[in-house]
């Protein structure tokens, strides 16, 4: 059986305030980190979305076999975390799709440093044994360029290791702002850490750090809205809570928004308002390298396609192993709208603008993927549009057509 959601806006406007709970990306190190040392980190205004509440669940569990359905997080942060578990041994799982989604650059680092895994089907791929044991840790080679989580999940159990660990990153690094996510965490925890360059170096042991933390709503919920306030005719939108010395990368999206959409970003305390500006002008063509920030281009390229402008975006390498192949998706879905898409394997550009005269709910397969539904969603301030398993929200953002009803959007949802 089959579920979809209409999903309509019948004024062009954007009115309200919003309040998205902490960020998913700071919830799931802190949860590590927390596993790894129980009585040091306390934490507040952790993310409700699916991914963390497994990783949660996950952590907490005593079973032999984890089932993370399609938590990419929860996959490698576990199979570091479960590898210095002395004693234990855990199957580690997931959906099709995370059976398709390459896991060996980790597992072979985490080999070369003494761990004991296995994998039970596919070489390469999930689903893994983890044969949990005493790490003594060193030095280690991984390529940076396919997934910075793989960096994340050596960095957050590092400190176990009896040597500690230096990681030399090879290639170019991809997403650098969540690996300086983990980094400045370790930092506050009281875990010693050095990055230069590309060398990162984890002392072993843990010294007196923060020990409560209140973690900051998640700017890659907040882009959604920018996205909807950009392509509303009229708008006024605060969204809360936030920071404007962040440690989440995707807070560029409010200097992206500035800079090509016109839309400004005012704090006041944690409060975040967002106003279009006046005869804003947007360029004829976006030119954007997302290596840093690649969760937005969903995003973006939406709201060009609504409001009729090219971009062309690059370093977007790491979408092709997400929840589906996101470069093909979007190809795919905005083709309907009339757009046309010329993808590589890292780059993406709208060539093109079709007359299509549309008529009829436009229906939108989301791919099991989160963030295609919801960066899809502000199309319905311009006509109805349908989207198919509106329950991937929950893997990130659980609330958001609860927020967007709020909003005056129309949403109905039924099965077939």
């Amino acid at each position: 059986m089959s579920s979809y959601i209409n999903i309509h806006k019948k004024q062009n406007s954007l009115y309200g305030s919003v309040s998205i709970t902490g960020s998913k990306s700071v919830s799931n190190r802190l949860l590590i980190l927390k596993a790894v040392y129980p009585d040091d980190i306390q934490i507040e205004n952790l993310s409700n979305c699916e991914d963390t509440q497994v990783l949660k669940k996950s952590l907490n569990s005593t079973s032999n076999i984890l089932d993370i359905h399609h938590a990419g997080t929860a996959m490698r942060f576990l199979t570091s975390y479960l590898s210095v578990q002395e004693g234990k041994e855990v199957i580690l799982t997931g959906s099709n799709r995370m059976k398709e989604r390459p896991i060996s650059v980790l597992v072979e680092a985490l080999k070369k440093l003494g761990s004991e895994i296995i994998y039970l089907e596919k070489v390469g791929y999930p689903p893994i044994k983890i044969f949990g044991k005493k790490i003594f840790g060193g030095e280690i080679d991984i390529n940076a360029k396919i997934s910075s989580q793989y960096i994340s999940s050596l960095m957050l159990i590092a400190s176990t290791f009896q040597m500690g660990l230096k990681i030399y990153l090879k290639e170019n690094i991809t997403s650098i702002p969540y690996i300086k996510m983990t980094f400045d965490l370790l930092i506050l925890a009281g875990i010693k850490a050095f990055w230069k360059d590309k060398i990162i170096h984890i002392h072993p042991g843990k010294e007196k750090g923060q020990k409560h933390f209140s973690i900051e709503s998640d700017w890659s919920s907040a882009s959604y809205y920018y996205s909807m306030v950009t392509i509303a005719k009229k708008s006024h939108m605060t969204l809360s809570s936030y920071k404007n010395e962040s440690l989440q990368g995707d807070r560029e999206v409010s200097s992206i928004y500035e800079k090509y959409f016109g839309i400004s970003t005012i704090f006041d305390k944690s409060i975040i308002t967002l106003n279009k500006r006046l005869n804003f002008i947007p360029p004829r063509i976006i030119n954007l390298d997302l290596n840093k920030t690649p969760d937005l281009a969903q995003t973006i390229v939406v709201t060009c396609s609504a409001i009729g402008i090219r971009c062309h975006l690059k370093g977007l390498e790491t979408l092709k192993i997400k929840e589906t192949d996101r470069l093909r998706a979007l190809k795919n879905e905005l083709f309907k709208f009339g757009i046309k898409i010329k993808i590589t394997n890292s780059c993406l550009e709208i060539t093109d603008f079709f007359q299509k005269e549309i008529n009829s709910k436009i229906n939108i397969k989301t791919y099991q993927d989160h963030r295609m539904a919801m960066s899809f969603s502000p199309f319905g301030l311009l006509y109805p549009i349908q989207i198919e398993d509106p329950n991937v929200v929950e893997k990130s953002y659980p609330d958001f057509w609860k927020d967007l009803k709020c909003l005056g959007f129309s949403i109905d949802s039924y099965e077939e």
